[in-house]
């Protein structure tokens, strides 16, 4: 049976972490929205797939991240409500993050939301997408028509379809340049792991679920402490379950040390035969369950018979952590995450993350594990999104262009999330001027994403609710200043300082990047400037800097501790002309031997030389 042709502005296929942020995020622009989803459910690995302790991005409350996370806030009493277990500080209910999701959609009256449908094939006209047909079990076709195509399945199936070059499993050390990654190329994924959601039915109860086939208890040796050789290094048992515990005294069961993680080799697979390899990964996550139950001795924790929509109460899906791997118009590699300065690429940034590179291969034989180097907190560039190729298409969810090392840490749920909001936000652009995605101004399309609350440096002492923010964001985002990234275990930083003191040499690199022609008028500067530069100084540099300020009236200046005799008196009665003053400047005093803030002076490069008013594009400086 047929359903028919739907015709859309934007086609989002898959419901899951990017898809619904891609949709609202469109939607909110003015865009007419066909999002397809698969399962009953919305979130993805959030919900459907059960993941529900997010990873990562703590201090980084990004956009629609950031307003998901107040809405479970709000559903559980504040930040306390989530803070359950130790490996996050969010931890929730699937079941309620689902409602959240659809609240969210419904809420957009741009969306069309068909749930129950799955890919099939991709519609081309020469090298554009230009729509898609699905299937549910029932045997019906639906069909939607659209000027662009968002690819946000768990799987990278869009993409693969269109006829995308994309990449499966571990580039060589060769191909990449990463000094961890295998001699030898190979198309090894991480493992997968199907989530069960157990809950606490209380002293006495039973809920030991009958012993599965092949059950082995051997196989979770060193899991915990109690089921070792005594390894001090391993938790104890009711350790490992706080590892997921969940509000309501539920427990995700998603652990990776001998424990339900599995290796499929699905990737490749049409949806029936990945089907068929899913149920063995059931398996493994039942047999863990039994193993907790009989063998550690907590019978009392059941699956949870009210969290999922299944037969089995286990999750609707797997926990996907590594799909297919568009080859774009930028790669992101291990060293430009270790260094980003070395390069360009984070000028692009469209999302951000703080989680380091960490892979699952336990249920797998390698010849030799990759290894990882500790990096700093980092951005995700716009090119990775866009295929090389094919029109007409963008890419999210898991199946950006990053290498198979990078993956390790862009699969975490809040940066997915903002990668999908920012794909949502581009195909609004791109629909709006009528060009494709490899033509679209980057800058334009981060201006638009810090308008909806985006970082897009990864700074964690500058947030939306400082006034210098988007200023700050727009100078480091074109390289004019820059922060220091730290590496810090699970959670790592970047800094940008705002409050410490601009030093000479600091201005004078930033205004050699604006303005290289003036390289030598700098240089004689550079020999004569403090260490750190006071307010009047930095006022007095960057007037002169200027081509042709106009002159402003002196005696109309408001400062009570501005003598006449002082000799930047011209360029702050510019700068109060101007009306760049009264951000930051306290009342009626000045203050202009106070040291320049590292903040105001990026809101003067900002306002002064507008750096965003230059056009950046995905094949630029790559």
């Amino acid at each position: 049976m047929a359903k028919g042709k739907i015709q859309s502005d934007l086609l989002v296929v898959g419901g899951g972490t990017s898809g619904v942020c891609a949709a609202i995020q469109a939607a909110r622009d003015g865009l007419q929205v066909a999002l397809v989803e698969e399962t009953p459910w919305l979130g993805g690995m959030l919900t459907a797939a059960g993941v529900s302790a997010v990873d990562g991005n703590h201090r980084l409350p990004s956009g629609l991240w950031g307003e998901f996370r107040q809405k479970l806030y709000e559903h559980y009493g504040g930040p306390g409500g989530v803070k359950t277990g130790w490996v996050t500080h969010t931890a929730f209910e699937p079941r309620v993050a689902n409602q959240i999701f659809h609240e969210m959609v419904a809420g957009e009256k741009g969306i069309s939301l068909h749930k129950g449908y799955w890919i099939e094939e991709v519609t081309k006209k020469n090298q554009q997408v230009i729509g898609a047909t699905f299937r549910n079990d029932a045997g019906n076709r639906l069909t939607i028509e659209a000027s662009l195509t968002i690819d946000c399945t768990e799987y990278g199936d869009v993409m693969a379809l269109a006829g995308c070059a994309y990449r499966v499993g571990r580039e060589s050390r060769a191909e990449t340049g990463e000094p961890g990654a295998p001699a030898k190329a190979d198309g090894f994924i991480q493992d997968l792991t199907y989530v069960a959601i157990l809950k606490d039915y209380g002293p006495g109860a039973d809920r030991t679920i009958p012993r599965p086939a092949g059950y082995d208890p051997k196989e979770y040796y060193g899991c915990c402490r109690e089921w070792s050789d005594g390894n001090p290094e391993l938790v104890d048992a009711r350790t490992m379950l706080d590892y997921g515990k969940l509000p309501n005294d539920r427990y995700m069961i998603n652990w990776p040390k001998a424990g339900n993680d599995y290796y499929a080799d699905y990737l490749e697979k049409d949806r029936q035969e990945r089907l068929n390899l899913f149920e063995h990964a059931k398996q493994q996550t039942l047999s863990f369950v039994y193993f907790i139950q009989s063998q550690l001795g907590f019978k009392h924790l059941g699956l949870a018979d009210d969290e999922f929509p299944t037969a089995d109460d286990l999750a609707l899906i797997p926990y996907i952590r590594e799909s297919r791997r568009l080859q774009g118009m930028v790669q992101l590699t291990v060293d430009d995450l270790v260094d980003p300065y070395k390069g360009t690429k984070y000028q692009q940034g469209i999302a951000v993350g703080d989680y380091p590179l960490d892979h699952h291969h336990g249920k797998v034989q390698l010849d030799e594990h990759e290894k990882f180097p500790p990096i700093p907190s980092f951005n995700v560039p716009y090119g990775c999104l866009v295929p090389e190729q094919v029109d007409g298409l963008l890419v999210a969810e898991k199946s950006i262009s990053v290498t198979h090392l990078v993956n390790g840490c862009t699969r975490l749920q809040p940066c997915v999330m903002q990668i999908g909001q920012a794909a949502g936000a581009a195909a609004a652009l791109c629909l709006k001027y009528a060009i494709q995605p490899r033509q679209l101004n980057i800058r334009e399309l981060q201006q638009a994403l810090l308008q909806a609350g985006c970082w897009l440096m990864p700074f964690l002492d500058v947030t939306p609710a400082d006034w210098y923010f988007d200023a700050v964001q727009r100078v480091a985002l074109c390289g004019l200043m820059l922060g220091e990234g730290k590496a810090n275990n699970w959670a790592n930083e970047f800094w940008f300082y705002p409050q410490k003191g601009i030093s000479g040499k600091e201005v004078i690199s930033s205004l050699k990047a604006v303005n290289p022609q003036k390289k030598e008028w700098l240089m004689s500067l550079e020999q004569s400037s403090n260490p750190v530069l006071t307010r009047a100084e930095v006022l007095q540099i960057c007037y002169q800097f200027l081509d042709n300020p106009n002159r402003q009236n002196r005696s109309a200046l408001p400062f009570q501790d501005v003598r006449p005799e002082l000799p930047q008196l011209e360029a702050i009665a510019y700068f109060h002309g101007e009306g760049l003053l009264h951000q930051w400047v306290d009342g009626p005093f000045l203050q202009p031997d106070k040291e320049m803030s590292r903040a105001v002076f990026a809101f003067l490069l900002d306002r002064l030389f507008h750096p965003f008013s230059h056009k950046l594009t995905p094949g630029d400086n790559q």
